[in-house]
């Protein structure tokens, strides 16, 4: 089943147009509906991020006419703070950016962890100073059996299901292999009509998760993760543990994450 309905944030950083790049894609394959949502604060409006900032609008619609898409500009509420503010709870699908401390005054600090944690909604974030390519054609799974792990599969399975490659990645100690059964998962997928290949490390401590992680990326040439976000901050704590914050603050590629 395709996304039908995709918010994509809008503010006045350099992130925001291979952001709305990206949101215009999907939308076109997914035949869905854009909603572009000003997400930025007061102080965006003043000084060196005005022009930006006033002229996201335009920039929405123009390409929204562009590419002959159905869609629609919202202001989230400056003053509210509060994701329910953002209309991400009206989306199958939200984009946004890594949050980055130079340019953190100008987007609402909801934006975007608070929107994961509370929204329901699967979120695509992007690294900062991300350039357009391909999403989505090459996707890897961070895999634990967890509840949270399970949401992040089933609410991207309109992006396996177009993928070319999906790999199914585990990370564990020898003991959690039968428990987390990654190839029960697989066989899942198989119903769906998507084919993923296993991809266990079994924890030795030879290698950390992280760099587990990032081998099984590079070794598949991986465009886009999926993994589990969990209850509190920080993200991924209990699949990745104390390397949480690095995963969230340096990957490279997108990420979606489902709570």
């Amino acid at each position: 089943m395709p996304y039908k309905d995709i918010v994509v944030f809008l503010d006045a950083t350099c992130d925001t147009p291979p952001r709305l790049d990206l949101a215009i894609s999907l939308a076109q394959e997914h035949g869905a509906r854009l909603l572009g949502v000003d997400v930025s604060t007061s102080a965006a409006f003043e000084g060196r991020w005005k022009d930006q900032a006033t002229g996201l609008q335009a920039l929405f619609q123009s390409q929204l006419d562009s590419a002959h898409l159905d869609g629609e500009f919202r202001a989230a509420d400056r003053s509210a703070g509060s994701w329910k503010s953002l209309y991400a709870h009206f989306a199958d699908l939200v984009i946004a950016t890594q949050r980055h401390e130079t340019n953190a005054e100008v987007v609402l600090p909801a934006v975007p962890q608070d929107v994961l944690l509370s929204a329901g909604v699967p979120l695509i974030v992007l690294p900062p100073d991300w350039q357009p390519e391909p999403v989505g054609r090459n996707i890897v799974l961070a895999w634990n059996a967890s509840r949270e792990a399970t949401r992040a599969v089933h609410d991207a399975l309109p992006l396996l299901s177009r993928a070319e490659k999906v790999t199914l990645f585990e990370f564990a100690p020898p003991a959690d292999q039968t428990e987390s059964a990654p190839g029960l998962m697989a066989d899942h997928l198989r119903r769906h009509g998507i084919d993923a290949e296993l991809f266990t490390w079994p924890d030795t401590g030879d290698n950390s998760l992280l760099d587990a992680l990032f081998s099984c990326l590079d070794r598949q040439r991986a465009d886009l993760i999926v993994a589990g976000a969990y209850g509190h901050s920080p993200l991924f704590e209990r699949l990745f543990g104390g390397v949480s914050q690095d995963l969230i603050h340096n990957v490279s590629m997108p990420v979606l994450m489902s709570h």
